[in-house]
């Protein structure tokens, strides 16, 4: 995978030191059925611009690499457990790494509003910049291609896959609006977060408010 060129775009930039918390226990239970959030999952592309509360946002990092057995398997399959998904959220005021071993998360706490300028890099899509919380989706090729050589793109990018269609039913079933959002200039997604050089930002999932009174 190419080594992308870190340039900071926008007017966003990152302030202050970088903390570590403790995200609150996931839910395993709730009164919306799979059924239910099956059906009424839609993609939105109107938000209320309002950020996620700590739990909404704990329960959608656990629903797409949330750790769910004491084998360290996570919520969504991934082939031969290589794990090349790194899972972030991009919120009014900083990005959040999850950390699906701890389920806690690094924050990095920014000035300026990151959503802009991610909505800029997402080819100007305004949905991005009203969502409560714009979920990153990114991959490390090289964890899945030791093992699986010429098939690991296939691989790992199914697995993006499977982790955003998590997300996007445990948004329904918390009453949140989604959308997920493939169009996007991956390097300057990258840019805009600063990710490591390895890591390659391949999916968006937009989620925010107004919240559903049927949750």
């Amino acid at each position: 995978m190419a080594t992308h060129t870190r340039k900071p775009a926008g007017t966003s930039r990152p302030v202050g030191l970088p903390a570590k918390w403790q995200l609150p226990a996931p839910t395993l239970g709730s009164d919306t059925s799979l059924e239910d959030a099956i059906a009424r999952r839609r993609s939105f592309r109107e938000f209320d611009g309002l950020a996620l509360e700590q739990g909404e946002i704990g329960q959608l990092f656990w629903a797409g690499q949330g750790v769910t057995d004491a084998e360290g398997r996570r919520a969504a399959p991934s082939a031969g457990q290589t794990y090349p998904i790194e899972l972030y959220a991009a919120t009014p005021d900083g990005i959040l790494h999850y950390l699906p071993a701890e389920h806690a998360v690094a924050y990095r706490p920014y000035e300026g509003d990151l959503r802009a300028d991610l909505m800029m890099a997402a080819l100007g899509q305004p949905s991005i910049a009203a969502a409560g919380a714009i979920f990153v989706v990114s991959v490390v090729m090289e964890r899945s291609r030791q093992r699986f050589g010429g098939l690991s793109e296939r691989f790992v990018l199914l697995e993006a896959g499977h982790v955003a269609q998590n997300l996007l039913l445990q948004a329904t079933a918390l009453g949140l609006r989604c959308a997920p959002i493939g169009n996007l200039d991956d390097i300057s997604v990258h840019g805009v977060l600063g990710l490591p050089s390895r890591e390659l930002p391949v999916y968006l999932v937009a989620v925010g408010g107004p919240r559903d009174q049927r949750r």
